[in-house]
């Protein structure tokens, strides 16, 4: 009997074992959100932001809110790009919306 010829398909594969490579995936690149201080937003309605969009208890907010106070900034978190610019706007809103003055930024790690 004559030996048919092998397909395309099994002389690729015949014999050796067919890896991928993983990708190596990179963390990425990490962003603060930092609150600015001015004269002008009460204490309290910056502990509610904290509370409200950074998701801190009363006393890591105060805490927070002390240092923005006594320094001139705060950091209220570090996050990818993307959730911190949405943080960082969702601040400026509540800010705007309450007719308070209140700056935040977002500055890379």
């Amino acid at each position: 009997m004559a030996k048919r010829p092998a397909s395309k398909r099994e002389t690729e594969t015949e014999g050796s074992v067919a890896t991928k490579s993983k990708p190596k995936l990179k963390r990425p690149p990490m962003y603060r959100v930092i609150i600015l201080n001015d004269d002008f937003t009460p204490m309290d309605f910056v502990v509610a932001v904290l509370q409200s969009v950074f998701d801190k208890d009363k006393a890591e907010a105060t805490e927070i809110m002390l240092q923005v106070h006594r320094t001139g900034v705060g950091v209220c978190g570090v996050y990818p790009f993307e959730i911190a610019e949405t943080k960082a706007a969702q601040v400026i809103d509540m800010a705007q919306r309450s007719m308070h003055p209140l700056q935040c930024r977002v500055e890379k790690v």
